[in-house]
């Protein structure tokens, strides 16, 4: 186990009572789900649309579909498996079916387009995909080829209480209120289908459930080559994040959780899904973001956590009548992803009492690896290193560490980093080294810790647009600009956004005959068919020729820095068009 070097600035202010290192878990994440429902089997392990579940209920099912999984479809430990919907009870019932087989899930982004699935498809070897039925189409192409050899479909309107399908006054769009839709053919099976048999035929799982070093999750982080990168995470390293999050926020049982971050993003998968369940806590979940309906559901269930990035939170309390709401039972409210304003943290504090506790974590840190001490937090902070993690700032170059107050790279070890870039040992290799016995991680952002120990982004080595907390790799962007036809060249920069943090601008240069035949419209409408809705250009410029160096390559840095120096000149919400939001952050 790492340890932390001793008499570190930030020890002064540890929080009471946490210790510097947690002792890591002998067993996985499945099995502290089978405990939590011999401990509690009439308690709600979650509510979602009217409709609860009991942790006895969500444990027979998990036993059902991964018997089923393993008789049928021969899914065995160590297979990936494509895990695509929108927040719901099934979602959480495939992820752990999955985890119980000794599977890896590959999480993935219900906003893909088809041409994104193919990648992810290849890139693991996936055979089997899990996901909502609305979705089917974008899969069709792999099942017809067999890349895809089955999936199992379900429909939210299953999950969800009889009275909220089809309500007049329901917040939820229409893929939500489908009923269960016939399916045709071979490949396709229907999961409540999938559930009846297995527990007609007393299936039982064969196997016990994985250890801690068995391979738990793929969640895939693009990189700048513009192809995604699978972060290889064990059960020990998703459970590492848990468990310290848990005797650092103070979490128990009791906790009840309001869950609406996606769970195919970290922040979601761990704060609204495995960290309550871990626990044998309750969690409250939204089918996405809405924030007059986070409030009620804060008020009828009395949620005690909400993580949440900044830009959900900011919405939340911007309602008219959040001041008459009865939020007195949320005691931790807590997130990432971007700073927190201060005029925000600051009626936070006022008016509700509250603290947006400021965390940093990454993809391939399982979320939880920087944090605020509650009792003592800095605000625009990302917090200092939790219990077993070590993080330094280095010379990016010579990876020499730097004294406090000079901006470097960051750089961390801790029992939550991934092993690993999935069948990419280059980009492993690159991004990480070892030095005083500790293998560190080279986050790519570019920071620095104050005498007391604090960490405070300052910029970003890497070329990265962070979209509510999502990363988006401008190469990867511009890759898929390219295949426009009337483009001839493109340059993607971040755009600063008081919602989403930072949004995508595309600035293109049309061919010649093409020129006032393509409309920024036209081109924003073609990229969110061929992208995820929030790496897709929010704001496109057209310009006459792109700035180059003497090799040829486009100056993105200068485009970028002259950007912001505009937008400091002239605030651009007096000057640009409103950027398109996304969905992705509920």
């Amino acid at each position: 186990m790492n340890t932390p070097r001793a008499c570190a600035p930030h020890h002064r202010f540890w929080p009471p009572g946490v210790p510097h290192t947690v002792r890591p878990s002998a067993v996985g994440l499945s099995h502290y789900l089978a405990v939590a429902a011999q401990r509690y089997p009439d308690k709600p392990a979650l509510h979602f649309c009217g409709q609860s579940l009991s942790y006895a209920a969500l444990q027979q099912r998990v036993e059902a579909l991964a018997a089923w999984l393993q008789r049928r479809l021969g899914v065995r430990p160590g297979d990936r498996v494509l895990l695509m919907s929108q927040n719901c009870p099934q979602y959480v019932l495939g992820f752990h079916a999955l985890l119980r087989l000794g599977a890896v899930v590959v999480p993935v982004n219900p906003m893909s387009s088809a041409t994104e699935l193919d990648w992810l498809q290849r890139d693991t070897g996936a055979r089997v995909a899990l996901l909502a039925q609305e979705l089917l189409p974008r899969a069709q192409a792999l099942l017809q080829s067999g890349a895809l050899q089955a999936a199992v479909v379900h429909a939210y309107a299953d999950a969800m209480h009889p009275s909220a399908v089809g309500a007049a006054d329901s917040p939820w769009p229409e893929p939500f209120h489908q009923p269960r839709q016939a399916l045709t053919g071979p490949q396709l099976h229907g999961l409540e289908d999938a559930l009846a048999e297995a527990g007609h035929a007393r299936w039982q799982v064969d196997g016990g459930h994985p250890g801690p070093e068995a391979l738990a999750v793929l969640p895939y982080t693009s990189g700048t080559t513009g192809h995604p990168k699978g972060c290889m995470h064990t059960h020990g390293t998703v459970l590492a994040s848990n468990l310290a999050s848990q005797v650092w926020r103070q979490l128990h049982a009791e906790s009840v959780f309001l869950s609406v971050a996606p769970l195919f993003h970290m922040l979601g998968m761990q704060n609204g899904m495995n960290l309550p369940l871990t626990l044998g806590a309750t969690l409250v979940m939204m089918p996405r973001w809405h924030a007059p309906s986070a409030a009620r559901l804060i008020e009828q269930h009395r949620v005690t956590v909400w993580t949440a990035p900044p830009s959900m939170v900011i919405d939340f309390f911007a309602q008219p009548d959040v001041l008459q709401r009865d939020l007195s039972s949320l005691s931790l409210l807590s997130g990432g992803g971007a700073a927190m304003p201060e005029a925000v943290a600051t009626l936070l504090a006022e008016r509700f009492g509250l603290a947006y506790n400021e965390a940093y974590g990454l993809s391939e840190t399982a979320a939880f690896l920087h944090a605020n001490p509650l009792h003592r937090g800095k605000r625009q902070c990302l917090g200092v290193p939790t219990p077993g993690v070590v993080s330094r700032i280095v010379d990016p170059e010579t990876l020499a560490e730097l004294p406090a107050g000079e901006v470097g790279e960051l750089v961390t070890s801790g029992p939550q980093v991934m092993q690993g870039y999935w069948r990419n040992p280059a980009a492993t290799e690159a991004a990480f080294f070892e030095r005083d016995g500790l293998r560190f991680f080279r986050t790519g952002d570019l920071a620095s810790v104050d005498e007391d120990g604090y960490f405070f982004m300052r910029d970003r080595l890497k070329r990265m647009i962070n979209a509510s907390g999502f990363k988006v790799w401008p190469a990867e962007v511009e890759s898929a600009l390219y295949e426009h036809p009337a483009i001839h060249e493109a340059c993607v920069i971040a755009v600063d956004d008081a919602r989403r943090g930072e949004t995508v601008k595309a600035l293109v240069v049309l061919k010649p005959a093409q020129r006032g035949q393509l409309s920024e419209a036209e081109l924003i409408a073609w990229g969110r068919e061929r992208m995820a809705v929030y790496k897709a250009p929010a704001l496109v410029e057209f310009v006459d020729q792109l700035p180059k160096s003497g090799t040829g390559k486009i100056l993105w840095r200068e485009l970028q820095e002259a950007h912001r120096q505009r937008a400091q000149a002239a605030p651009a919400s007096a000057t640009d068009p409103a950027p398109a939001t996304s969905s992705a952050a509920a």
